[in-house]
């Protein structure tokens, strides 16, 4: 019984993901939910009471594997630079992801306090990450650097999801170009 739950409340993330990514926050009702789940809409409520609980859990488990994702990146990375730059390429590698899209998605939604400030300490660990590299580069106040570079990721990746003229890549190019060299051209 358990597990056929497990399951079910699997889908229903699935799903969850699937209609953030192709409608945003609009999308996500418990009727699409049911439909593309084939459970009834009751049914929906039994494992969740609302959208924003939908929203919550799935920050809940896709946040930390897309965290560990970047981390990963960086561990890899043999110097301060390049980890700061796998951090931010890292990131901007998963905007195109149904995960990543969701989580996005979540910021237009209609969350509470309480998940708001879920969110917002997930967001503060996945900064953290980058602190380290910034403190051997030598800055000064790097949680305070991080914070801004973090700026820099967040807008790089409305602009990709924009879907403007520049490629993803020429956006990652120029995000990486600001972080690590900043505004100013040789």
């Amino acid at each position: 019984m358990a597990e056929h739950r497990n399951m079910q409340r699997a889908a229903l993330l699935d799903a969850a993901r699937s209609l953030l990514s192709e409608g945003g926050t609009e999308a996500l009702t418990f009727p699409a939910l049911a439909e593309r789940t084939g459970l009834a809409r009751s049914s929906v409520y039994e494992y969740f009471r609302s959208r924003a609980a939908v929203v919550e859990e799935l920050c809940a488990v896709d946040f930390p594997v897309w965290a560990a994702e970047v981390e990963a990146a960086m561990a890899a990375a043999d110097s301060p630079a390049a980890k700061v730059e796998a951090y931010v390429r890292g990131q901007l590698s998963l905007v195109g992801d149904r995960r990543h899209r969701a989580v996005v998605a979540i910021s237009a939604g209609e969350l509470d306090a309480g998940a708001r400030e879920k969110i917002r300490a997930a967001h503060g660990g996945l900064v953290s990450m980058v602190v380290d590299a910034l403190s051997e580069l030598g800055h000064g106040e790097p949680r305070l650097t991080a914070m801004l570079l973090q700026g820099v990721v967040d807008a790089a990746v409305r602009r990709t999801e924009l879907g403007v003229a520049e490629s993803a890549a020429v956006i990652a190019d120029a995000a990486v170009a600001v972080v690590l060299r900043g505004v100013v051209t040789p």
